[in-house]
C-alpha cells in the first residue's frame, strides 16, 4: 500500500514559515510554488515546502526572485542536481562578496558616526562661553516673543 504523501494547506505553511497567505500566493503567482487545487483550496506538497523553505532562505540572504527562480528551476534536469548545486555554489559565492562589501562599508559608516558622536560629546562638554550663552538667551527671547504673537 502506497502512503499517501503528506500535504499543508495555505495557513500550515503560512504559520510554520511566518509569511501570510498573501506572500505565499505571491510566490505562486511568480511561478516559484506550485500548489494543486482542491475545489478554491491550495494545497501543497513536501515539494512545494522545501521550494518555499529555500525561497525564504534566498530571500534572506538578500537574493532577487530571479535568482531564487533560476536556482529551483534547476532541480528537476535529472542530472542529480549538480546543475542546481554549481548554480547555486557560484551564486552564494558572489553574494558573500556583495555581503563582505556591504559590511565594510557598514563598518566605515559607524566608524564614521562615533568619530562624528566623540566629536560632539566633547564640544558639548566644553563650557559655553560667555558669548554663546548670550547669543542662545538673545535667541530664546526672540522665540518666546514671536511664540506670544507680539512680533
Amino acid at each position: 500500500m502506497v502512503k499517501p504523501e503528506r500535504t499543508y494547506s495555505i495557513s500550515e505553511l503560512a504559520r510554520e514559515f511566518k509569511v501570510t497567505p498573501r506572500a505565499l500566493r505571491f510566490y505562486e503567482d511568480k511561478g516559484l510554488l506550485s500548489p494543486r487545487r482542491e475545489g478554491l483550496n491550495r494545497v501543497y506538497s513536501v515539494r512545494d515546502r522545501a521550494r518555499l523553505q529555500l525561497i525564504l532562505r534566498g530571500k534572506r540572504v538578500g537574493f532577487p526572485l530571479s535568482e531564487i527562480r533560476e536556482i529551483l528551476d534547476l532541480y528537476d534536469l535529472g542530472d542529480g542536481q549538480r546543475a542546481q548545486m554549481a548554480t547555486a555554489l557560484k551564486k552564494y559565492r558572489a553574494r558573500m562578496v556583495a555581503l563582505e562589501a556591504q559590511r565594510e562599508d557598514l563598518v566605515g559608516a559607524m566608524e564614521a558616526l562615533q568619530n562624528g558622536i566623540n566629536w560632539l560629546e566633547a564640544r558639548l562638554a566644553e563650557p559655553a562661553s560667555p558669548a554663546s550663552v548670550s547669543a542662545a538667551r538673545a535667541f530664546e527671547r526672540e522665540a518666546r516673543r514671536r511664540m506670544d504673537g507680539t512680533g
